[in-house]
C-alpha cells in the first residue's frame, strides 16, 4: 500500500510518532509526501525538499532471526539502485556508495535513512527525481538532468516492488548474498576515498571493499587496513 500525503513534515518522523502510538504499520505500507518541510538525512542533516522528488518511508520488522537491522541500508541501496537502473539511459554511470548513497556521474542522485523504533526499523529514502540540492560539501544531480523524470507515483510503485525482493533475499539468503550483490553496484575496489569519521579524524585510502558484516574495508596509505563502521565517505 502507497499512502500519499501533500506535505509533512518528515515522513520518517510520521512513521515513528505512529509506531509510538502503538499503531500496526505492515511491512509494504509506505508513506510518500509530495513536499517535507521539516526532512532530514544521516547524522541530523536537513533533507532537500524539492517537489516532484521522490521522499517517502516504510517500515521493517527485525528479529533475531534477520541480520543485524544496520545492514538494512545495503538492502535498501540495493533496491533503489535495481530501480533506477531499469529507467536510467546510462546504468554504468551508477554506483552505491557506502553506506547510503546512489551515485549518477560520482554525483549524489539518492540517500537513505534507519531510524530504529524497538523491534522496527523505519526506512527513509529520498531520490532527486526532478530537481538537486545545490551543497557546499559534495555534487549533487537528479534524473531530470540526464532524462524526462519519472512520474513519482509510478516511481514509488516500482520502487516498493524491489524493495520488497530485496527484503526477502536479506531473509532468506543472509548477508554472504547481499553484501557480494552489494559490491556489484558499488564503485570499483580500489577508487581512492577519504573517510570521516564521528570523531572527526579524516582518513584517507583506498576502498577495499566490505567486510562479513557489512563494514567499510579501508586500506590506508599507509598500507594498513582499517574496519569502518561509520562515517563519512568522500571519493578523492
Amino acid at each position: 500500500m502507497i499512502e500519499v500525503l501533500e506535505q509533512t513534515g518528515s515522513t520518517n518522523a510520521d512513521l515513528i510518532a505512529r509506531l509510538a502510538a502503538q499503531e500496526r504499520i505492515a511491512e509494504g505500507h509506505w508513506l510518500i509526501a509530495k513536499r517535507q518541510d521539516a526532512g532530514r538525512g544521516r547524522q541530523g542533516r536537513e533533507w532537500f525538499d524539492g517537489a516532484g522528488n521522490f521522499m517517502g518511508s516504510t517500515v521493517v520488522t527485525t528479529s533475531a532471526q534477520t541480520p543485524p537491522a544496520y545492514t538494512l541500508a545495503l538492502v535498501t541501496g540495493l533496491a533503489v539502485y535495481e530501480t533506477v537502473s531499469a529507467i536510467v539511459p546510462d546504468p554504468a554511470s551508477l554506483y552505491l556508495k557506502w553506506p547510503n548513497d546512489l551515485l549518477l556521474g560520482g554525483a549524489k542522485l539518492a540517500g537513505i535513512l534507519l531510524e530504529t523504533s524497538g523491534d522496527q526499523v523505519v526506512v527513509g529514502i529520498g531520490v532527486n527525481l526532478r530537481a538537486a540540492p545545490q551543497l557546499p560539501d559534495r555534487q549533487t544531480t537528479a534524473l531530470a538532468y540526464v532524462m524526462p523524470p519519472p512520474d513519482l507515483e509510478y516511481f514509488a510503485h516500482s520502487l516498493a516492488t524491489s524493495f520488497d525482493s530485496e527484503l526477502e533475499r536479506w531473509r532468506n539468503f543472509g548477508l554472504e548474498t547481499l553484501i557480494r550483490r552489494w559490491l556489484a553496484c558499488a564503485y570499483p575496489v580500489g577508487t581512492s576515498i577519504s573517510v570521516h569519521d564521528p570523531s572527526g579524524e579524516t582518513l584517507l585510502g583506498k576502498f577495499d571493499g566490505l567486510d562479513e558484516n557489512g563494514s567499510l574495508l579501508l586500506l590506508t596509505v599507509e598500507g594498513s587496513r582499517r574496519v569502518i563502521h561509520a562515517g563519512d565517505i568522500v571519493l578523492t
